[in-house]
């Protein structure tokens, strides 16, 4: 059986003069690591039940899949011991976070195995938001997630407009597949299924939130929940309903919006994140079914024959207590946090990327190139431009963007984004500016398969 997911976490809380809390009795709380300043993470091989019952070969971080979740503040020193004990390469990536460049975890630091790295980096002021951290080795990113290597990062402000009496959640959703013994199935170089997966990223038809198959959350008639959602699927796109139920999206990638923004469904891309509201507006004893309704971002000819079936991801049960009032008593302020348009006068470059399939402006990735080269502190555009018939998620390592417009279509406000689905044939403007780190950055489709076969390029941003 794989060891709870809180016995693990408390054992790594680091006080702010760098001694160790003991492990404490394990329960069913999912992992939180709280005002961490400094952690040992270890990516090593174990053997977890990832379905009840069925026991399978794994990469694990801290022995358990998905990994701890690390929560953080905002002006945090932090300090990882990453120990490498897999039998290959590897990295960790903090996803979307804004860091050193030797920190960053991309496959110019590779981690052999046996190896060891520390990443030290401070959360800077107003990164408060849901981010998540996996793998990031040269050719094998989409192999070592699908093994179980990622976890959730939530950053928290001094200052959130939220209640802190509102109870939170972390989705993190993935997939996977299994042999008949119970392992996690990857098919054979050369033959159709590999072929596939290469052509349309991996997808795998068990579902997961947060570790668990069709877990049940627990709520009361009128109570609100703050759930942070994340797309930690190597292709998957979530086209997520709670049935019966009006979600209010409060925040994207890189934090809270300005103002709340009502959604009957929210669209999650491969690295993708949302902050909800759930307004529990069911009655006591009910039940509703948090549901991804059919997305086709395929092409025609390797479109999976189930693609376009609902499919269920977790339960929302009613408590048969009497409704509460709390629902009408949580003020939202009319607005979350400023969001500052980036001023798009002062561009010092205009670029443009084609995406072809495993191509970005017709090239493959090659680490000793540098494709984009710019100085720090400068503002661009990019316009993103997808030519095939299949969508592809855009991400930038270093920095968040602004999308300024979708075919053309202004966006309706501004947000801090690090990935941006581009579906086929369509294309997406945003607005980016290099602060604070000069370095080299990656940018790539997320879809795993497609990145691990080259569909990569390098930002450099010089001092």
């Amino acid at each position: 059986m794989r060891p709870s997911h809180a016995s693990v976490a408390l054992a790594l809380v680091a006080t702010l003069s760098g001694g160790r809390v003991p492990p404490r009795a394990p329960s069913a709380t999912p992992t939180v690591v709280r005002r961490v300043v400094e952690l040992t993470l270890t990516a090593a091989p174990a053997r977890l039940e990832l379905r009840a019952g069925t026991p399978s070969d794994v990469f694990a971080y801290n022995g358990q899949v998905p990994g701890p979740t690390l929560e953080l503040r905002e002006g945090d020193s932090v300090v990882v011991h990453f120990r490498n004990q897999l039998p290959e390469p590897s990295t960790i990536h903090w996803h979307g976070l804004h860091l050193p460049f030797a920190h960053d975890g991309s496959p110019f630091h590779p981690v052999p195995p046996g190896g060891r790295h520390d990443y030290v980096f401070t959360i800077k002021p107003g990164a408060a938001g849901t981010y998540w951290y996996h793998p990031h080795p040269h050719h094998r990113t989409g192999h070592q997630v699908a093994k179980g290597l990622y976890g959730a990062i939530v950053v928290r402000a001094p200052d959130d407009p939220l209640p802190a009496s509102l109870r939170e959640r972390v989705l993190l959703l993935s997939d996977n597949r299994f042999t008949a013994d119970g392992e996690i199935d990857f098919p054979a170089k050369g033959t159709p299924a590999a072929r596939v997966d290469a052509e349309n990223g991996r997808e795998g038809d068990v579902l997961f939130v947060s570790g668990a198959v069709l877990p049940t959350f627990a709520i009361r008639s009128g109570e609100v929940q703050r759930w942070r959602v994340i797309n930690a699927s190597a292709a998957r796109v979530y086209r997520l309903e709670l049935e019966g139920h009006t979600l209010l999206r409060i925040g994207t990638d890189g934090g809270l919006f300005e103002r709340p923004v009502e959604a009957r469904e929210v669209l999650l891309g491969v690295g993708e994140r949302a902050e909800l509201l759930v307004r529990a507006t069911g009655e006591p004893g009910t039940r509703a079914l948090l549901r991804a309704l059919p997305y086709d971002r395929y092409i025609p000819q390797t479109r999976p024959v189930d693609w376009n079936v609902p499919r269920t991801l977790a339960a929302l049960q009613y408590g048969p207590e009497p409704p509460v009032t709390l629902a009408s008593s949580v003020a939202l302020p009319t607005v979350l946090r400023r969001v500052p348009a980036l001023d798009t006068t002062r561009v010092t470059a205009r670029r443009t990327m084609v995406l072809t399939q495993h191509l970005i402006n017709g090239r493959s990735m090659d680490p000793r190139r540098v494709d984009v080269s710019a100085r720090r502190g400068a503002t661009e555009i990019w316009e993103v431009e997808n030519l095939v018939g299949m969508d592809h998620p855009f991400h930038l390592h270093g920095f968040q963007f602004q999308v300024l417009s979708r075919n053309g279509v202004p966006e309706p406000f501004p947000a801090w984004k690090d990935v941006v689905n581009v579906p086929r044939h369509e294309s997406v403007r945003f607005v980016v500016r290099y602060d604070d780190y000069a370095g080299k950055w990656m940018f790539h489709c997320h879809i795993l398969d497609h990145e691990d076969h080259g569909m990569m390029g390098v930002l450099e941003v010089r001092p």
